[in-house]
């Protein structure tokens, strides 16, 4: 097997020498790889360009959710697997597909992991392979970006000035013949099952189904996120809403502030989604039963 590794070496909040853990990691197997680094000025075709050389039978991400996604997006299409060695804050998406966060174990599962193809979504133009939401969520992302800090802390500070400063806003969908207008704190729209804080907030969500899922938070609810967290108990209707579509686009009232996969990309107040099937293959741990 021949694996060709992108490494963001701004990832997480330590110092991890990614080139020497993977140069170390294979030196008693017989597998090749190379190791292509991201740098500042780097672009997508430099990337596109050292990916078709390197004719990799595995192509794996090495970062968070965003280095992820710009693998993915270079790779839609094609029937490649994309791997992960997850250093991000977040890493919801290797949590989504059983990938350890520690790297040995990553690395393992790498190489030895079983594949899948699983669709992604595509809105406003953006691929997205995890979570989009517009509203609270974002907001906490924006409030992340903006703080030193990284990792669960900066998340907690990020929330709490999130809780303090946010507001509601009326939003306006369709879903086959029904109109949904409702007072929201968020509305995700939801590729995957949980965020990386291993809150679910889409149990009925598949990776590999025909769908893509519509979360709806009417309200902001402490005990309904403990309880999503915590438990496999359904939603409160009158606090939360599931709804399942190929394609939606919704409106709202004033901007609100809108992230892709954990990017802050700014205030909307028009959302259009569609599902992409069979967008990607990725290399994942099956959960035994």
């Amino acid at each position: 097997m021949k694996l060709l590794f992108i490494v963001n070496p701004g990832s997480g909040s330590d110092n991890t020498d990614f080139t020497t853990v993977i140069t170390d990691f294979f030196k008693a197997l017989e597998h090749q790889f190379e190791i292509y680094e991201l740098t500042k000025n780097c672009s997508t075709e430099q990337i596109k360009t050292a990916i078709d050389q390197a004719k990799a039978t595995r192509v794996i991400a090495v970062g968070g959710d965003g280095t992820l996604k710009l693998v993915c997006e270079l790779l839609k299409g094609t029937k490649t697997p994309i791997g992960i060695i997850p250093a991000g804050s977040a890493n919801g998406m290797a949590k989504e597909l059983g990938v350890p966060l520690d790297i040995n174990e990553a690395l393992d599962l790498a190489i030895n992991g079983e594949t899948k193809e699983i669709h992604a979504v595509v809105v406003n133009g953006e691929l997205c392979i995890h979570l989009s939401d517009i509203g609270f969520n974002a907001y906490i992302v924006k409030k992340f970006d903006d703080l030193p800090q990284r990792g669960m802390w900066g998340y907690t500070k990020a929330l709490w000035k999130a809780l303090w400063s946010h507001h509601k806003m009326e939003v306006e969908f369709q879903i086959g013949k029904e109109t949904i207008r409702s007072e929201a704190a968020m509305v995700v729209i939801a590729n995957a099952t949980m965020y990386g804080t291993g809150v679910k907030i889409n149990p009925d969500g598949q990776l590999d189904d025909d769908v893509f899922e519509v979360i709806l938070v009417k309200k902001y609810s402490l005990m309904e996120i403990i309880k999503i967290r915590f438990t496999d108990l359904p939603f409160n209707p009158e606090k939360i809403e599931s709804f399942q579509t190929k394609g939606l686009r919704i409106k709202t009232k004033h901007k609100a502030h809108f992230q892709v996969d954990g990017e802050y990309i700014g205030k909307v107040n028009t959302i259009t989604a569609e599902l992409l099937p069979a967008a990607i293959t990725v290399v994942f741990k099956p959960v035994l039963s």
